[in-house]
């Protein structure tokens, strides 16, 4: 996120336009926490994780009292548009603000689940999951040492999007995420079968949206009677130094959306397909489709 405000930032500026960078999203632009951003204020920041703007979440956004005392502070600070980077929930207020208050708004797909149509990559996607696959390539070798079977917990409450990805990347035995179904017994049928033949780890990756890693654990324990342990990445996923993938991604995008803006569009999401750039409706971000599980998800089974 940091890498497409340094973009929005400068590229307004080199346009003769102000910028004011709102804290803690919707919740800082209800309280006003904002301040005025120049050149110099997004020094250095291309290379750091996070947003140096904060995020929050913020339910009263979502009442029309909330949106109403939002529409209050962009007029009382003279805010000609809004330039929001995040997920599915950013994308819906933008609706709201732009369809409804005629509030000027251009999108940046800014989530690590990838899951936001228009764009062949979200930013933060490829960092994250990055930081999970190194990750597991460390806890591939302690599982290989010790004879283990691991478990491993990554981000993804309704996207299995970063398990299947780190889990082909990674060469593990089993990913369980919510858009597909299981056969948990013939998985824990394939663990005793592999260990009968000598095979001395596995690596096993969840989504928290499909399960508690800890809850997979325990049941492999009972139904095969081998020691298995548990590692939960939880929020490290979503730190560290960017990607020059996701650098590149956010910059490019966050002059867009300053294009965008200048040209009068809103209501727009900017993403990119095929390496060129693509704008949707914000409707159409949303509207989530299932990415393709059963060629990757079969590919990795195979090579097992």
């Amino acid at each position: 996120m940091n890498a497409a405000i340094r973009s929005v930032v400068r590229y307004a500026v080199s346009s003769k336009i102000e910028v004011m960078g709102i804290f803690r999203g919707y919740s800082g632009l209800i309280n006003e926490e904002m301040k005025l951003l120049n050149h110099r204020s997004v020094s250095s920041i291309i290379n750091r994780g996070g947003t140096i703007l904060k995020t929050a979440r913020c339910p009263e956004f979502l009442t029309d009292a909330g949106q109403k005392r939002g529409v209050e502070i962009i007029k009382k600070n003279n805010i000609d548009g809004l330039v929001l980077i995040g997920g599915d929930g950013t994308y819906r207020g933008g609706i709201q603000l732009s369809r409804k208050w005629g509030i000027p708004c251009v999108g940046l797909p800014g989530t690590i689940d990838n899951d936001l149509n228009g764009t062949d990559s979200t930013i933060g996607s490829d960092t994250a999951t990055n930081t999970a696959l190194e990750a597991i390539d460390k806890i591939r070798d302690t599982a290989t040492s010790m004879e283990r079977i691991f478990v491993v917990e990554v981000m993804g409450r309704a996207s299995g999007y970063i398990a299947l990805q780190v889990a082909v990347a990674s060469g593990a035995e089993e990913v369980l995420i919510p858009e597909r179904k299981y056969d948990l017994q013939a998985m824990y049928h394939e663990i005793v079968e592999g260990n009968i033949r000598g095979k001395i780890s596995w690596i096993i990756v969840v989504a928290e949206g499909y399960s508690k890693a800890e809850d997979i654990a325990n049941k492999i324990t009972e139904m095969t009677d081998l020691e298995t342990r548990v590692v939960v990445l939880g929020h490290v996923q979503r730190g560290g130094s960017p990607t020059a993938h996701d650098r590149i991604l956010a910059t490019r995008l966050g002059a867009e959306a300053v294009k965008l803006l200048i040209s009068g569009e809103s209501g727009k999401a900017v993403g990119v397909i095929s390496d060129n750039i693509n704008v949707v409706d914000f409707e159409t971000a949303v509207s989530k489709e299932a990415f393709e599980v059963e060629n990757r998800y079969n590919l990795l089974k195979t090579l097992t």
